[in-house]
């Protein structure tokens, strides 16, 4: 006999109310008890709705960030919101000793929008580029007979792929790379956008490459026209996988599903992660077909939380507002509003716009000032961003976005640029 609980069972516990902190007293805080692995700008978010965070003086901004593409479909959306709450008032942890009623579903939908047989569920961004490695090494000695532990893979300069161990071993990035050896082998760099270079490193051991479609990390960095067509056809030729890391590019943010598509490519593998939890929990996934993730066996890879009833409903959800279309297309709009925009500020002092869709970087006159310098004082016109090496500053804003919103945004960064140049 089976005894269920009431839905909300009262246990006579009142949850006790979080003292209300002053911005000064939450990033005391924040500096005394938090490892100092990140430098945000002083701004202490405390409620935020679709496109517009509220700090805790109550001053609004505009999201031009969106978590790094995890937030493409803004703060809080209903849908995926809604989601959640159903599914936090069913079950959230199961653990893959256990089914449960969500994995499946979801697993099912996400081959269908991409156009794969099989996934393999993870929660962080790093997680899939992590399990992917692991997946590409099997898959180079069970079926392409690979020698044992002589598996290699090619990846590009000004690559960004996480920062765990294995990652940051083949980064050239100084400060994810540097006193944090020793460094795992297996891998060859070579410069993004070189077919011929790439094609000189492959050798009978080399099982994959591994590239970002748009270099999010190296300021939004698009490959030359017909670079992923030739890295497609060159793995393709020398029995390789093309694995393609769009945890940044993919979901929308390009103006399409996956950034891939602008050149009609598509990879063996597909890294997902950010927006697929909705901006609510971390969900990531490698999806590929059965050839290549069959290789994986009972015992051999997991995680306690991947596939978590929670993280599948979100990502359901997330895979739904994608199916018919809008958001890529809002993206594209929106996208040629923003890029239009910004190429008219090159008299300003931008000196170069790079991307695809709602996603730039924008590189300023290092005569102005430094990308954080640029980005202190959009949060000072009400504008939030990011920025990545020297003198370059990354625009994402949600595809929620209004399109007055998006062009206040390009607004606020010409009255920057004019304010710097005085």
């Amino acid at each position: 006999m089976t005894t269920r609980l009431p839905k909300s069972p009262d246990l006579g516990l009142e949850p006790e109310s979080a003292a209300v902190l002053s911005t000064a007293e939450v990033l005391h805080a924040t500096e005394r008890y938090v490892a100092h692995n990140y430098h945000p700008l002083d701004i202490v978010v405390a409620e935020a709705h679709g496109a517009t965070v509220v700090d805790t003086d109550g001053r609004e901004y505009l999201d031009f960030l969106a978590g790094y593409s995890a937030l493409n479909f803004g703060h809080g959306h209903p849908v995926i919101l809604e989601a959640a709450r159903r599914q936090l008032e069913q079950v959230t942890l199961t653990s893959r000793a256990f089914h449960n009623d969500q994995l499946g579903p979801f697993a099912r939908e996400l081959c269908a929008l991409v156009g794969k047989e099989m996934m393999l569920p993870m929660n962080t961004g790093a997680e899939a580029v992590e399990s992917g490695i692991k997946v590409a090494r099997k898959w180079g000695y069970e079926r392409k007979g690979v020698r044992p532990d002589e598996a290699n893979m090619i990846v590009a300069a000004g690559n960004f792929h996480g920062r765990t161990t294995t990652i940051i071993s083949f980064s050239d990035d100084d400060e994810a790379h540097r006193n944090y050896g020793p460094y795992a082998p297996g891998f060859r760099t070579v410069p993004y956008g070189d077919i011929g270079a790439m094609d000189a490193a492959i050798d009978d051991n080399t099982v994959a490459v591994l590239l970002e479609p748009i270099q999010g990390e190296a300021g939004v960095v698009v490959p030359p026209a017909g670079y992923l067509p030739e890295v497609r056809s060159l793995t393709h030729s020398r029995n390789v996988l093309f694995m393609a890391d769009e945890i940044q590019s993919g979901l929308g943010r390009t103006g399409a599903t996956l950034a891939c598509e602008h050149e009609a490519v598509v990879p063996d593998i597909y890294l997902l992660g950010k927006a697929l939890g909705g901006g609510v929990v971390p969900v990531s996934a490698v999806v590929a077909d059965a050839g290549i993730l069959g290789v994986l066996q009972p015992g051999q890879h997991g995680s306690t939380f991947g596939g978590n009833p929670l993280a599948c409903a979100v990502g359901r959800s997330v895979v739904a507002l994608l199916k018919d279309g809008h958001y890529q297309a809002r993206a594209r709009s929106l996208g040629s509003i923003l890029h239009t925009g910004l190429e008219q500020l090159r008299s300003k002092g931008v000196t170069a716009v790079r991307g695809r869709g709602l996603w730039a970087g924008v590189d300023i006159d290092p005569g102005l000032g430094t990308g954080r310098e640029v980005c202190r004082r959009l949060a000072g016109y009400g504008i939030l961003s990011k920025e990545t090496h020297g003198s370059t500053i990354r625009l994402a804003p949600p595809l929620v976005t209004a399109e007055a919103d998006i062009t206040r945004g390009v607004d606020a960064l010409g009255s920057v640029l004019q304010d710097l140049a005085m």
